[in-house]
């Protein structure tokens, strides 16, 4: 079952990867205080994550910070070496940080798991708002490409969220 609007972030063990050393911690201690943007991509390095996914939360760190999000994390489904190096290589470091889910285990808890053709399994590319550990909204890409999950859908959620509000 696909984790849903208003669930909690469950608590699965993970790495945390950013500027220092990489830290064995769980999803709701990194997930679960303020306003995150979470978005999960199918792998490191690969194209639509490493050219189109990333690039956008990077681009927009500035614009995320002035709408109140105090973290943006993103989630993929390989070891903490690939993640740090991928990280790195993309000029994320500070402003992004990186959740390494080796064996998929987070994947599965939020029901975001996928088997992909010659990769194993792998996160949905999908991106969500969390405020305090609760799930606010859930954008899971159906098509191929980053449309729903990509950070200007992320940006137009957020400050509607704030006209309505």
């Amino acid at each position: 079952m696909t984790i849903a609007r208003g669930d909690r972030i469950p608590s699965v063990p993970i790495k945390l990867v950013g500027a220092g050393d990489t830290i064995d911690t769980t999803s709701d201690a990194v997930l679960g205080q303020g306003l995150v943007v979470f978005f999960g991509v199918p792998g490191a390095f690969t194209p639509t994550c490493d050219t189109s996914h990333l690039p956008g939360f990077i681009a927009n760190t500035a614009k995320f910070k002035a709408l109140g999000v105090s973290k943006i994390v993103c989630g993929t489904v390989n070891d903490h070496h690939v993640t740090k190096a991928w990280a790195e290589r993309s000029d994320a470091i500070g402003k992004i940080e990186f959740i390494a889910d080796g064996e998929g285990n987070l994947a599965d808890a939020l029901g975001l798991s996928k088997q992909m053709a010659g990769m194993g399994k792998r996160f949905a590319r999908f991106a969500m708002i969390i405020e305090d550990g609760v799930v606010r909204d859930l954008f899971v890409q159906d098509v191929t490409g980053v449309t729903v999950s990509g950070a200007p859908a992320i940006l137009m959620a957020l400050q509607s969220a704030q006209v309505t509000a």
